[in-house]
């Protein structure tokens, strides 16, 4: 089974039931992530694979630590995964900043964040997706994640100092797609 179809199998068996909104959401983001395809070529499976298992975390059965990039990562460390796919979603959306926020970073730190123009995609795959798995701008991806979660939670403090690095990646991501001459819809209109 090549690395999508078990991605795919992975994500659908702890998310479609359990958390149907997530599962749209990863769907909209892995459609985002093929979008990229003429980018990264040989190594546009394992973006699709990273941006299918992104929020694996949240499935209620693997959400140990309450921090789904660190959780994601250590079920999918423990599948045997390829030790980048675990870094990747461990690191997905500058997750580094909530770590730190959670007092999570030394847990965070068994993965290096590798900051190359797939993990910029990968990146920008999620953060201009809806929960529902339709593609949105940045700005209102942003705006949607502070009002789920409230002016007092945690991810909210997250997102808005992640925002710079959030939006620097997604507009190196949509450089480098319009450089390529690949069309997409822009996150950033």
């Amino acid at each position: 089974m090549d690395l999508v179809s078990w991605a795919h199998d992975i994500a659908a068996d702890r998310l479609a039931q359990a958390l149907p909104r997530r599962w749209a959401h990863v769907l909209g983001v892995g459609h985002r992530a093929r979008l990229t395809e003429p980018l990264f070529s040989a190594e546009n499976d394992l973006l699709v694979s990273a941006a299918v298992l992104h929020d694996v975390g949240y499935a209620p059965d693997l959400a140990h630590t309450g921090f789904h990039p660190l959780d994601g990562a250590r079920y999918l460390k423990k599948l045997e995964a390829p030790a980048r796919l675990c870094a990747l979603v461990a690191h997905h959306s500058c997750a580094y900043r909530e770590a730190e926020l959670r007092e999570l970073s030394a847990e965070l730190a068994e993965w290096t964040d590798e900051e190359t123009p797939l993990r910029d995609a990968l990146w920008w795959a999620d953060m201009t997706t809806s929960p529902d798995g339709e593609t949105v701008s940045f700005e209102r991806r942003v705006r949607e994640i502070q009002e789920r979660y409230g002016p007092d939670d945690v991810v909210t403090f997250f997102i808005r100092q992640a925002k710079p690095e959030l939006r620097a990646a997604v507009e190196r991501t949509e450089e480098r797609l319009r450089a390529a001459g690949i069309a997409f819809e822009s996150g950033l209109s």
